[in-house]
């Protein structure tokens, strides 16, 4: 960590990619026809959209829209329909229905891509894989590919968890090997996917400027704008590279509610006795506390159904490791409620080990065991990383 007075100089200070693409006179998308792959996270440090500051832009012409999950705005918790944009009636490809990849027809016309939305620093959320599809269509179409780089939320510095194995892979929740909390920027990923895993497209990443590795996103000076439907805090997000892998279990992390991803319970758990197993384990910079909730998303399980369960509450992010405390919420609900508890088979491919229940459950390996398993693949991981770290 740097000193105070060299954290003061940078604290609310970041401009994202996009800011520093127009100070720059958006120069590399100079006579240029665009393609925008962005959802409504995609804003300025001023709060104004993507969209709006390229449509209206002279240097160059926005032609085409593509949206990942969630949509355009970021509220569909389904599959999406492509469509049109109401403000510029510009045509709207959703690459999240009947494709995930951009196809040769919708990139017709199209000089560049560019990928501007906020990412949470977590494998197995979609918008990196929806990323890695566009950069290898890009590639396949002879298609300029321009990233603005955003923050990590979590911040650039932890790195947590199992890499996955290849039969994992390819999916996407799990596009990549990569570490579980990765502890890169968007821009950063797009270099290594790049290079390290070989899609080779012509690539080009424009930088933050301001932000470090040490920052979480509420010390960016930067606006929260829920990155989707149910992450709606930063201790939510810092939560789910860990806990959330719960969502793929017989649980709800309380989609629906206000606080998705800090709460964890179903009809059939004992809040009182989950809290003590949870406690007896000193668990670092977290602790649970008994909670009640009613999950209200739709398509979720247990839906409108009262939940018993408990609440994360982040004593202290910097000692958290968020992966660490998911594996210790999962055995301690396994031995609360051997039962009913199980995993379906998504748990794998968010934990990124094919073995993760196996080891909770009947091994019975304590979770500080099943990190140190896993720490070697991370190591490899953390070097190989270095080559594509930008701050």
């Amino acid at each position: 960590m740097p000193r105070k007075s060299e954290q003061t100089d940078v604290l609310g200070n970041v401009y994202p990619g996009l800011d520093v693409l127009l100070e720059r006179d958006c120069a590399p998308l100079a006579g240029k026809r665009v393609g925008l792959i962005t959802n409504h996270t995609a804003l300025s440090r001023n709060g104004i959209h993507a969209i709006e500051l390229l449509f209206s832009n002279k240097t160059c012409k926005l032609v085409a829209l593509f949206s990942p999950e969630h949509g355009l705005t970021g509220t569909a918790d389904e599959a999406v329909e492509s469509g049109k944009d109401t403000r510029t009636g510009l045509p709207v490809y959703s690459l999240y229905g009947r494709t995930r990849k951009p196809t040769p027809e919708m990139l017709k016309g199209i000089d560049v891509l560019v990928f501007d939305m906020q990412d949470i620093g977590c494998r197995f959320y979609t918008y990196i894989a929806t990323m890695a599809h566009c950069m290898e269509a890009a590639k396949e179409n002879k298609i300029k590919f321009i990233v603005l780089d955003r923050p990590n939320p979590i911040g650039g510095l932890k790195v947590e968890g199992a890499i996955p194995p290849k039969e994992l892979c390819g999916q996407f929740t799990c596009i990549y090997p990569i570490a579980t909390r990765h502890g890169m920027t968007i821009g950063e990923l797009a270099l290594m996917f790049n290079d390290y895993f070989g899609i080779g497209c012509d690539l080009e990443v424009i930088p933050m400027k301001n932000w470090q590795r040490w920052m979480y996103y509420d010390q960016t000076g930067l606006l929260w704008v829920n990155p989707s439907p149910n992450m709606k805090t930063l201790n939510g997000a810092i939560l789910y590279p860990g806990p959330g892998t719960l969502e793929t279990t017989i649980l709800s992390p309380g989609r629906g509610t206000d606080r998705p991803f800090e709460m964890y319970g179903a009809p059939y758990i004992d809040s009182r006795k989950l809290a003590e197993n949870l406690a007896n384990r000193n668990i670092p910079g977290v602790r649970f506390v008994p909670y009640t909730f009613v999950p209200t998303a739709k398509y979720h399980q247990f839906k409108d159904q009262t939940c018993y369960g408990v609440f994360a509450i982040i004593t202290d992010r910097d000692k958290l490791n968020s992966v660490l405390a998911g594996l210790h919420l999962a055995q301690a609900i396994y031995e609360t409620a051997p039962d009913k508890f199980k995993a379906r088979d998504g748990f794998k491919t968010e934990t990124g080990d094919p073995e993760t229940w196996k080891m909770l459950a009947e091994q019975k390996l304590t979770p500080e065991e099943i990190i140190k398993k896993w720490q070697p693949a991370l190591d490899k991981f953390i070097q190989v990383r270095k080559k594509y770290l930008l701050y």
